[in-house]
């Protein structure tokens, strides 16, 4: 009984410790999908007075996101579809891998600012012309591991931009 109960104890042992090292099979490029925006509506400003919070999900086969040997500093990308100008950058934070060289998934939220509107009749932007009450924006984001292998691109939906 005692034999049965120290094999049975080292089978679930080994099954644990290698369940844990499996290689989920993703690929070392990272790739992210678009998973939900907070608000439809942001009030235009320069002054970063409103935003919305923006989730992906992603996944990377080496693990090579957020860790301490940097090539790249801005990992994720974020780019105004209207004007083509990156509109904000961040870094993945470190993700710990407790030693394991597997693939690492998961998800992030960033945090966007507000931005001015913008014209096609030559109004300066941050303006508030009543014939003009909104722009639609929306954003274009990338991610790029350690090694700067970049990602697929996705792209959020549709935000109104209150012109007020």
């Amino acid at each position: 009984m005692k034999l049965q109960s120290a094999i049975l104890l080292l089978f679930i042992s080994a099954l644990v410790i290698f369940s844990c090292a499996v290689d989920p099979g993703f690929d070392d490029v990272p790739e992210i999908t678009y998973l939900s925006i907070s608000n439809d509506t942001m009030v235009q400003n320069n002054l970063n007075t409103d935003s919305i919070f923006i989730k992906i999900a992603f996944k990377d086969g080496d693990g090579d996101l957020g860790t301490n040997n940097k090539l790249v500093n801005d990992n994720i990308i974020v780019t105004d579809l209207r004007t083509g100008v990156i509109a904000s950058r961040f870094n993945v934070p470190l993700i710990e891998t407790n030693g394991l060289q597997s693939g690492i998934e998961g998800e992030i939220t960033l945090k966007v600012f507000t931005t001015c509107c913008i014209f096609d009749d030559g109004t300066p932007p941050c303006s508030n012309p009543i014939d003009i009450p909104s722009n639609q924006i929306n954003f274009e984001i990338e991610m790029f591991d350690d090694n700067g292998n970049r990602s697929n691109k996705i792209v959020t939906e549709f935000v109104t931009l209150l012109c007020q």
